[in-house]
């Protein structure tokens, strides 16, 4: 066998298992979907094409949950996840810039000790948390799930710098030649020349935060005007599930990650280049 048949012949296996891998992983949103335009009588089916076609689900899921609930639950989740990128964003850029462009001593043990918290789950510092925010009488409120997020982040100060230490530093220099500031050449230089690292991080932080759960279940009531949607769509799961209504729930979850595919289909492109540069270094 010569040696570029053999490389074909390669291809064409490794081929064959990214697509069986990549639909295992589209088929269960793919049948999410169907579900949701099926008739509850036909829930079940094998077909991955509902027949007959139908919004009745949609219609329902809103008259399911009481009051516009779905409404205030969506405006909650969103409102929730845009502050918490902007937080992430803003915070996580500005220690990723410290730590790629200005020296000082022991700024490498630093960056290794915020490495390390990578390592150390969420739900460590859950009881601790709890116990800060009711002494600040945030408990009941969204304040909780908001302010942390200025607070910075490992991962995303990790993925910003990486992508800092691929910008020339020639272009600090000259700016300090001009007389910029930090702040300016921060604000100016870097953040303009890092839209594809921001955006991927933009788009794992709102992911994040669009999908917890676990913090609003601890920090929020159950009201529904003031909670989020995936913890809306866990508390009626068992109701729709109890009366057979697999359809009605699968819309809500169809609609729920909506957000999400809609946002990465606009900044794919950035997304994937931010990701790919972010570990090499010029």
């Amino acid at each position: 066998m010569s040696r570029s048949t053999y490389e074909t012949l390669l291809d064409g296996i490794t081929y064959i298992f990214l697509t069986l891998g990549a639909a295992s992983m589209v088929l269960p949103f793919l049948w999410m979907i169907s579900v949701s335009f099926r008739l509850p009588a036909d829930q079940f089916s094998k077909n991955i094409i509902p027949n007959p076609v139908t919004f009745q689900n949609y219609v329902d899921l809103f008259k399911n949950l009481p009051n516009q609930a779905f409404l205030f639950l969506t405006l909650n989740s969103f409102k929730i996840s845009i502050l918490t990128v902007i937080g992430q964003v803003l915070t996580c850029a500005m220690a990723a810039f410290v730590f790629a462009i200005v020296k000082f001593k022991g700024r490498e043990t630093l960056f290794a000790l915020l490495l390390i918290t990578l390592m150390i789950p969420s739900q460590v510092s859950l009881i601790p948390d709890f116990i800060i925010f009711k002494y600040l009488g945030w408990i009941g409120t969204q304040l909780p799930l908001i302010v942390p997020a200025f607070w910075g982040g490992a991962f995303g100060t990790f993925l910003l710098r990486q992508y800092f230490l691929t910008i020339p530093r020639d272009l600090v220099d000259a700016a300090r030649m001009d007389g910029a500031s930090l702040f300016d050449i921060f604000w100016r230089v870097y953040m303009p020349l890092s839209k594809p690292a921001v955006a991927a991080l933009a788009i794992f932080t709102f992911k994040d935060a669009w999908n917890d759960l676990l913090h609003p279940l601890v920090y929020l009531p159950t009201d529904m005007q003031k909670t989020t949607l995936t913890v809306g769509l866990a508390f009626f799961q068992q109701q729709l599930q109890a009366g057979g209504k697999f359809t009605v729930l699968m819309a809500g979850a169809f609609l729920s990650i909506l957000p999400l595919l809609a946002i990465f289909f606009f900044a794919q492109k950035q997304f994937i280049e931010g990701i790919a540069l972010s570990g090499v270094r010029r």
